[in-house]
């Protein structure tokens, strides 16, 4: 119960930041489970509006592990496995990496001068629904589309110490953000 009242807390914190979103562009992904096989059944969506503070991403997603999660844009619009170095299948590799088109290659989190595309982590509750937004203050919708969005296994420290990219685990679930026609 504590940690589902400090949930909407953030929620309402994170409304609040964002400000009344400009033009009432929203942008979608619709979320697939991903792994080594391909692309898997919908977990729901994210709406993606952008406001004065930044971009307020508000997942509406169920079957995830509880937990935090790291969350990022990849730069790749795609979520299909691809074949790593080492020439396993990995799940959702054609999406790329963190986004960052000013070319930072280090990872900083969602407040830090590093990739564009870290986010504040994704909370899923015990019952494996997402639903808490998150606010991205360097992102515009602009920076949005022809990109993925991703969820990753474990949380994210928001730096490349001890492990990179935040010391998450493997990519489980991603969709593709596509600007509105």
């Amino acid at each position: 119960m504590k940690r589902h009242a400090m949930s909407l807390g953030i929620a309402a914190a994170s409304l609040m930041l964002v400000g009344t979103a400009q033009a009432n562009e929203t942008l979608e992904a619709e979320m697939h489970k991903v792994s080594a096989e391909g692309v898997g059944e919908s977990i729901g969506t994210v709406s993606i509006e952008e406001g004065e503070h930044g971009v307020l991403f508000t997942p509406d997603l169920m079957g995830l592990p509880a937990g935090a999660h790291g969350f990022h844009v990849h730069q790749n619009p795609s979520c299909e496995p691809q074949e790593n170095e080492s020439g396993e299948m990995t799940p959702a590799l054609a999406a790329g990496g963190h986004y960052a088109p000013d070319g930072a290659d280090n990872h900083e989190g969602p407040y830090g001068e590093g990739h564009l595309g870290d986010l504040p982590v994704l909370v899923v509750g015990d019952n494996g629904e997402a639903t808490t937004p998150v606010l991205a203050p360097r992102l515009t919708l602009d920076d949005l589309g022809d990109v993925s969005l991703m969820v990753h296994e474990g949380g994210d420290n928001y730096s490349d110490d001890p492990a990179p990219l935040g010391g998450g685990g493997s990519r489980i679930a991603c969709g593709i953000i596509e600007k509105n026609a």
